[in-house]
């Protein structure tokens, strides 16, 4: 299954770089070194197999390990969900460019974005599904997303801390937009499912 290759080779590169400062630099997102220098392009893709540190490459891989296999059995083929997820990470991140092309301090890491469309291509098939906020706190799938795109839109416009939010917000926003538009049945599924909560 593919899911657990992407989540193999992510925590790999990661773990690996943790422990190689010049890796991790040359992986991680620079759109100020992106700029003058086209050949670092690639690092709009490379980005998204480093991590800042294990809590962010744990919380991110879980997320995968959970929702991921659902899309991949159900829903996309293997080629399909590959593409979702690569170019989820260079579309998540090309908002970032233009914002931060010209700050020499700004870098990024993780796979947040194509985790966050990953999350919400899900929430196209699985509305009523409840997840557990940090393990513990049950809530409906739709719920949390409506929070997700709520908190990443105000925080992205605070910028009050390190936190990439506008990645996560355009990342789930391409998950939405990407799965519509390859499988458009998700649509009429997806209002059907939520006539018909659980709890009624």
């Amino acid at each position: 299954m593919i899911t657990y290759v992407v989540i193999g080779i992510t925590c790999l590169v990661s773990i690996v770089a943790f422990q190689n400062d010049w890796l991790f630099n040359q992986l991680s997102y620079s759109p100020y070194t992106i700029k003058r220098d086209r050949s670092k392009g690639y690092q709009m893709l490379t980005h998204g197999f480093v991590h800042a540190d294990y809590s962010h490459l744990l919380f991110n891989m879980l997320s995968l390990f959970f929702f991921a296999p659902a899309l991949e059995n159900s829903v996309f083929s293997t080629g399909e969900f590959i593409f979702l997820y690569l170019s989820a990470i260079v579309v998540a991140a090309l908002p970032s460019y233009k914002k931060h092309q010209n700050n020499y301090a700004y870098r990024a890491v993780g796979a947040s974005g194509a985790v966050s469309a990953v999350l919400f291509s899900c929430v196209l098939f699985m509305p009523w599904s409840v997840i557990y906020i940090k393990f513990i706190i049950p809530i409906y799938f739709i719920l949390f997303a409506l929070g997700y795109v709520i908190y990443s839109y105000v925080m992205g416009k605070r910028q009050s801390d390190n936190i990439g939010h506008d990645a996560h917000l355009w990342g789930a926003l391409y998950g939405l937009v990407f799965t519509l538009i390859t499988h458009p049945q998700a649509l009429p599924y997806f209002i059907d499912q939520l006539q018909h909560p659980p709890f009624l």
